[in-house]
């Protein structure tokens, strides 16, 4: 169990490095994007190239958090029924859904996106446009590398449920204490409560009521 412990350890801390990396992408694409649209409106200059580079970066941030959103549990979830259910139960259903879904799905997508970005590198392939972005490959490459870093993150989470329910006291409460520490990290990350505002300001009740 030890082993199984410092093996997702070891992953988590790649998966996380990658995500972090791969989040100034968004950055870039914010920057790109506003300096593709001042030119075009202000100074009547268009380039295909940034437009591009634009969903090349929305590629490259989505494909390679979301390895890192899983891990760090930050994805949507729509309980209707395991949120009612005991903890071990919840354990059991997470490690089902890894090693019956998640890890094969990738595993799927990671063979035939392959296939589809060797083609791309064996025909040289380049942009429709006469003005595009040149060795569409590497764009490409994203996807199976962001889906190998998603099944790495599958996992490590399949190690984590393993040890949670057939390892001893003291590494679950190890695990435990990783989850609720992610767990309290993602709810820290609130959009602002208007209604709250509204009713704080003087006469914010009688306006909410009225508005009611």
């Amino acid at each position: 169990m030890e082993l199984l412990m410092r093996v997702s350890e070891g992953l988590d801390r790649i998966i996380v490095k990658v995500g972090k990396i791969a989040a100034w992408a968004g950055l870039l694409l914010i920057l790109v994007t506003v300096f593709d649209v001042v030119t075009r409106r202000f100074f009547v200059l268009g380039s295909t190239k940034l437009q591009e580079l634009e969903w090349h970066f929305h590629t490259i941030l989505f494909a390679f958090c979301l390895g890192f959103a899983y891990l760090k549990d930050a994805h949507v979830r729509i309980d209707l029924v395991r949120e009612n259910l005991s903890e071990r139960t919840q354990w059991w259903i997470e490690l089902a859904g890894c090693l019956l879904f998640l890890i094969p799905y990738c595993a799927l997508v990671i063979y035939f996106s392959i296939e589809y970005t060797y083609k791309s590198f064996a025909t040289n392939e380049v942009s429709a446009s006469a003005t595009g972005l040149t060795h569409r490959w590497i764009i490409k490459s994203a996807i199976p590398l962001g889906f190998i870093f998603l099944a790495l993150s599958g996992v490590a989470v399949v190690l984590r449920k393993i040890v949670e329910l057939f390892g001893p006291e003291r590494l679950r409460q190890k695990v435990h204490d990783i989850e609720e520490a992610e767990a309290e990290h993602i709810e820290d990350i609130t959009l602002p409560d208007f209604d709250k505002q509204d009713t704080d300001k003087p006469g914010g009740d009688k306006q909410g009521g009225e508005r009611r």
